[in-house]
């Protein structure tokens, strides 16, 4: 299967580079040119241990590719992972405008079916909100389904936290696209890794919760 992973950044380089590791067929996409040179020959613009490893190998064999084309990621994936940045503005609330301009970016070369999962932590709605903007943009009705699918990297292990997460958690609302999502963690099944199913409201909700916890035990 190929995929295709919107954000070059911690997430989405260690998400994809995770995938290809996985066996799939991974396609990495950024709209910084200079950053995708780098990684094009190997080299990683931040430290996290195993990375530039793992990122040689899939580039090795074959299994993970960069581009600036968002045309050419669209295209090519059944999959499409958003890893982009939501940085908090100044009244602390999250900027989306990095997510939905890749929706419209997606919605724009869009050809066929296609599952659009946000990796990016976003507020509860984020997925509806990005479902609009989708539709919005399609310059002609092409059927797509969206997911939650959100990250519980840590930094320092994250390699090993998405080979050997203690649960994957996949919130939607349409059959089909559970089935493909649980099937790109298929090698999960033999660590018997706990696949939680929810709807995208819910799954949103789990992230939120979750960073919320970890920095409650850090105070």
């Amino acid at each position: 299967m190929h995929i295709s992973v919107i954000g070059t950044g911690y997430v989405g380089l260690v998400t994809g580079a995770c995938f290809a590791e996985f066996g799939l067929t991974v396609t990495c996409m950024d709209s910084d040119s200079k950053r995708i040179g780098k990684l094009e020959k190997g080299e990683v613009p931040f430290y996290e241990p195993g990375i530039t490893e793992l990122v040689a190998k899939g580039i090795r064999d074959n299994r993970l590719t960069f581009t600036t084309d968002i045309a050419k990621a669209v295209d090519e994936a059944l999959v499409i992972f958003i890893a982009v940045g939501t940085p908090s503005r100044s009244d602390g609330s999250a900027d989306l405008s990095y997510v939905e301009e890749v929706g419209r970016g997606i919605a724009k070369h869009m050809t066929g079916y296609k599952v659009i999962a946000t990796k990016s932590t976003v507020p509860v709605g984020t997925g509806e909100k990005l479902r609009e903007v989708i539709k919005a943009s399609q310059k002609q009705p092409i059927r797509f389904d969206i997911v939650s699918n959100p990250e519980f990297l840590r930094e320092g292990s994250a390699i090993e936290d998405f080979l050997r997460p203690n649960r994957v958690v996949i919130g939607a609302d349409s059959a089909e696209a559970v089935a493909i999502m649980k099937n790109l963690y298929r090698p999960l099944y033999l660590l018997e890794t706990p696949i939680v199913i929810t709807d995208i409201p819910t799954s949103e909700m789990i992230k939120y919760a979750s960073n919320a916890f970890l920095a409650t035990k850090v105070s």
